[in-house]
């Protein structure tokens, strides 16, 4: 499908072209930039509210700063699509997420003007900050540096640790703010409710906008200086808002907050704070899903709403025959209600994800039970630890890839003090269109090495149940990771009663003789499918389930290793250091010989594309698990003329 841009849209290729309209010509453009989006987005899928929010801020920022020269980072990244289409992607825009297409989220390789590749939240502050401490010591006076941050990446600890940073730093950056009290779901925490403060109150308001007019009036003479003003009003501000220098407390200078949806004030300021040398922050206030109506309304929703009607406003969703298999996210929300129904001790916390990783319906019923910390992963393992001091069993629930991100607590406070938290990573694998930053390929890797945890990863939705179930026993007493992928499992009728799984025991799903294929998690339904392949050629492939990669099942490994010289490990991980490694670990260690092919995500970053396609090109689907298979027992292949 052709989509065709606006006229003033259509003739803009670089910034430069931008810079040539006038100020007044802004308005339309961010009509034609947002109509573009909502055409492209509703046909081919990706992020949708978050740029819709930004489409004025990102016309404003590329009209007033010489961009790529002025160097412009965006936090997190899926609110970049504006910025895309206007720094020369939007022929491909199409191919946004696809294989083999641009990516969802700034990238340094792929244009000049992404200056940082982004993906995870409150990076932007930090690079910017980079950025601009080196060019104050190259010299370059004359070059900006713009970090644009929302208001839910806001609350990570390491956003704060670099606005610490930028108000002693002297280095020219600015920050803004694009407040609209949203990342995926509703923002929560104190700084939510600051910010919320600053924003309503009339008072403040009117006194941002009028105080340098009162300022002009007062008779104070040509001795009273911009200084002196600029002092006067933060004093003014504080008599208005008891909180309203805790930027200025960092020695941020503070402007706002103003209606980031309108581009001639928008203009106007970044013109003005381009003269301002240092560090400051423009709080601005934007909706999220601006411009289309059903997304203002259900920002969650309609953040990635996949295909949908642009008119009637209708989410494609293609309507099964018969039962279908819930998502994995779905079964552990439930799944955590029916265990803490049973067991008093057990609450479940999340970093900023209740919708994603489905603690919601928790968080619905049981409030005091379940908690939503923000985008701050670090706090969210540390406080797991501290409620686990006090004999509560807590699932801590957060997306594999951002589980990176608390690794140290998780050895700190976790793991060296023994303490029975369970870690269900979701999203852990190849997740998809997302791409390298989103991708659960490390856990394993980074985890097996850490003393006194156990790491799991369940080959369906009754095993993850099992797992769960088995890990708020009280007889476990270590740290229990569970991993499990994006998206639908295999089995409609999932709910079935709880059983305990011991603990580092796998299961032989078939028997045979030819090759032993060890597959650790949902990549063994792929295994399932590859062995009927192998049928086919007259092989007689065995399946091992094993569960466990810490600790490994050592009875089932000696039992195969004594039976099979050739062995193939299937994982949805990297390779590096993963299950594949600990299953050569136990040859090595044992003395045994056998030929093993491990197969997973190489040693290489992955991009994005359908999980099908990313799972076909690491050579790990069914396909080329049969194909590995069959590489090895070449001899027993018969070819027939």
């Amino acid at each position: 499908m052709n989509i065709t841009p606006g006229p003033l849209l259509g003739k803009i290729e670089t910034p430069a072209d931008l810079r040539n309209l006038s100020k007044e010509q802004l308005h339309e453009v961010s009509e034609e930039l947002r109509q573009f989006i909502i055409d492209v987005v509703s046909v081919h899928g990706g992020h949708f509210a978050a740029s819709l929010g930004v489409v004025e801020l990102t016309v404003a920022l590329h009209y007033v700063f010489n961009t790529p020269y002025d160097q412009l980072v965006w936090d997190v990244g899926h609110q970049a699509y504006g910025h895309k289409i206007l720094t020369g992607r939007r022929s491909v825009f199409h191919t946004n997420r696809k294989y083999h297409g641009i990516s969802g989220f700034p990238k340094r390789e792929e244009s000049e003007y992404d200056t940082f590749g982004v993906g995870h939240s409150s990076t932007s502050i930090s690079a910017a900050l980079g950025m601009a401490i080196a060019s104050k010591y190259k010299g370059e006076t004359d070059r900006q540096h713009i970090a644009v941050i929302g208001d839910g990446a806001m609350t990570a600890g390491m956003a704060f640790e670099a606005l610490n940073h930028a108000g002693v730093a002297n280095a020219n950056v600015l920050v803004i703010l694009n407040d609209n009290c949203m990342s995926i779901d509703p923002n929560v925490g104190a700084l939510k409710e600051y910010l919320t403060d600053i924003t309503t109150s009339p008072t403040y308001n009117k006194l941002r906008d009028d105080v340098w007019n009162l300022l002009g009036k007062l008779p104070v003479g040509k001795r009273f200086t911009r200084d002196m003003a600029s002092k006067l009003e933060a004093g003014l501000k504080g008599v208005v808002s008891s909180s309203s220098n805790l930027f200025e407390s960092l020695k941020m200078r503070y402007f706002g907050p103003i209606d980031g949806h309108n581009i001639v004030k928008l203009v106007d300021t970044l013109q003005d704070l381009k003269d301002i040398p240092g560090p400051k922050l423009l709080h601005i206030v934007t909706t999220k899903g601006k411009g289309y109506a059903l997304a203002e309304k259900d920002q969650t929703t309609w953040h990635a709403p996949g295909l949908f009607d642009k008119i009637t406003g209708e989410i494609f969703k293609k309507l099964p025959d018969k039962p279908q298999p819930p998502k994995y996210q779905d079964v552990f929300g439930h799944t955590i209600i029916e265990l803490a129904e049973m067991n008093k001790n057990i609450m479940g916390i999340t970093p900023a994800m209740p919708s994603g990783s489905s603690l919601k319906f928790m968080m619905e019923k049981m409030p005091d039970r379940a908690f939503d910390v923000g985008i701050c992963e670090q706090h969210a393992v540390t406080l797991s630890a501290g409620l686990a001091t006090q004999g509560m069993r807590v699932f801590c629930n957060i997306y594999s890839s951002f589980f990176q991100r608390a690794y140290d607590q998780a050895l700190h406070d976790v793991a060296i003090q023994k303490l029975p938290v369970t870690f269900c990573l979701d999203r852990a694998g190849l997740v998809g269109e997302d791409g390298p930053t989103h991708h659960g390929a490390y856990d394993i890797a980074y985890m097996r090495c850490v003393p006194n945890v156990i790491i799991s990863s369940p080959m369906n939705e009754e095993e993850l149940r099992n797992l769960m179930y088995t890990s708020q026993l009280p007889t476990q007493e270590y740290p229990f990771v569970i991993r499990y992928p994006r998206g639908q499992g295999v089995m409609p009728d999932w709910k079935q009663p709880f059983k305990e799984i011991e603990v580092g025991t796998g299961r032989k799903l078939r028997s045979g003789k030819d090759v032993a294929i060890l597959s650790l998690g949902p990549v063994g339904n792929f295994v399932s499918e590859a062995c009927k392949e192998l049928l086919t050629d007259d092989l007689q492939p065995a399946h091992y389930d094993m569960r466990f990669v810490k600790p490994l099942d050592e009875a089932l490994l000696h039992e195969i290793f004594s039976q099979f010289d050739k062995i193939v490990t299937v994982e949805d991980a990297a390779i590096t250091g993963g299950f594949g490694s600990a299953v050569l670990e136990f040859m090595a260690a044992h003395g045994y010989k056998a030929e093993v092919r491990i197969l997973g995500i190489p040693d290489r970053i992955v991009e994005h594309g359908k999980p099908e396609e990313l799972h076909r090109e690491c050579g790990y689907d069914a396909a080329g698990i049969a194909a590995a298979a069959r590489a090895m027992l070449r001899e027993k292949i018969t070819v027939t003329a």
